[in-house]
């Protein structure tokens, strides 16, 4: 178990950008690993992985979804996180009621959802409302909420 652990912390770290230990805790829940913060910092640690401004990184140099050579566009620190950053980060569930579509996120994370969601300018969402861990997404009709439905799901499965 503490193998294939290790495997999925390189593969998530490689992959994308991790800015904190509670992120990455949390992409590992999604994959079926229930780690403590204690055990995650140990395997960090056994793993040699780093902290940098841009978020974890493996020791050979890679991670965080970034050539360690490759320049960051100006406009990245200035554009707010995408809707599948901020689903992978804070999303834990969704769900179609009608022409809504309601997404359960981690205490604090409705925000960021919604405000994430309105920035994007999705055509099949007309507003969103949020509170502290649940966002309600409205679309105009059941077709567009399904298609919205759909787009979250896959989304919070990968």
């Amino acid at each position: 178990m503490k193998l294939e652990r290790h495997n999925a912390i390189r593969e998530l770290v490689g992959s994308s950008l991790i800015q904190s230990q509670d992120e990455l805790r949390r992409k590992l829940r999604r994959r079926g690993f229930a780690v403590t913060q204690a055990t995650l910092s140990r395997d960090l640690q056994e793993l040699q992985l780093f902290k940098g401004a841009g978020g974890y990184g493996l020791p050979n140099g890679n991670g965080n979804g970034h050539d360690s050579n490759e320049a960051v566009a100006e406009d990245d620190d200035h554009r707010p996180p995408s809707v599948v950053d901020v689903i992978e980060t804070f999303g834990m569930r969704s769900r179609q009621a009608m022409n809504q579509v309601v997404i359960g996120t981690v205490m604090g994370g409705a925000q960021p959802v919604a405000a994430a969601l309105d920035y994007e300018q999705w055509p099949e969402v007309v507003g969103t409302l949020a509170g502290d861990d649940t966002v309600l997404v409205i679309c105009p009709d059941l077709r567009r909420a399904a298609d919205v439905q759909a787009k979250l799901r896959k989304m919070l499965e990968s």
